[in-house]
């Protein structure tokens, strides 16, 4: 495996089209990925992992929210949970060393972090880091960055799969 870290931008020019991109990617993931989030306030972090979640096969019954006062939401998936974090109220990293993110990192699921950049210093080295960025009302650029290797998986989406 390549460890040289590559990246891979998207338009997307919808929600419904932002939920698509992230359900091709959720069912391209593995237990153990950890995808961390950044953007700003409404900028497509929860829609994206919506579409996460249901490519990972999470039930519609499920109503993806971001877990802002909770900290995490878990959902069971077909494959593996997906446990999705939203860091936006901690002050820093150590704050989320204090809720035990190891055993997270380390069960057999997939982590999703929404605003990530706060605890960018304990995030893995092989996570994916995901920006999402304003281009106008509804369309947004989305940028992947991760290993070469991993992010091969992806592009088939990119261009037009």
């Amino acid at each position: 495996m390549s460890h040289k870290n590559t990246k891979i931008e998207i338009i997307s020019k919808s929600a419904k089209q932002t939920e698509e991109i992230a359900c091709f990617i959720g069912k391209k993931l593995r237990a153990g990925d950890v995808l961390a989030l950044s953007g700003e306030l409404g900028s497509g972090k929860t829609c994206f992992t919506s579409g996460l979640a249901r490519g990972l096969g999470v039930n519609e019954k499920y109503q993806i929210t971001s877990p802002t006062f909770t900290f995490i939401n878990e959902y069971p998936a077909a494959r593996c949970k997906l446990y999705h974090f939203d860091v936006y109220r901690l002050k820093g990293y150590s704050e989320f060393e204090d809720l035990g993110y190891e055993e997270y990192f380390c069960e057999n699921g997939i982590c999703v972090i929404e605003w990530a950049e706060k605890i960018i210093q304990i995030l893995p080295a092989d996570a994916f880091f995901i920006s999402f960025e304003y281009i106008d009302e509804y369309k947004r650029k989305i940028v992947i960055k991760g290993l070469k290797d991993r992010l091969k998986e992806l592009v088939r989406y990119k261009s037009g799969g």
